[in-house]
């Protein structure tokens, strides 16, 4: 799995997700259940994670969505 997007905006992840799901690519939201832990102040971020082999794909759809700058590269 590769890390493609990190943030702590909830709606942005959702977003995200529904692209990504709805492109038949893998996606897990990483760190979903740390809100349990810090009272859901949003001080840690989530992460969008695809396989590696679909990781260019989800690139240049949220891309093409206009968010390349939520993009991680490396």
């Amino acid at each position: 799995m590769v890390e493609i997007v990190r943030t702590n905006d909830l709606v942005l992840i959702g977003f995200l997700q529904s692209l990504l799901e709805n492109a038949n690519i893998p996606v897990f939201v990483a760190d979903m259940h740390i809100s349990a832990l810090e009272g859901m102040i949003g001080a840690f971020p989530r992460r969008i994670m695809v396989p590696e082999d679909h990781a260019d794909q989800a690139r240049r759809l949220i891309g093409e969505a206009g968010l390349e700058a939520e993009l991680r590269h490396g």
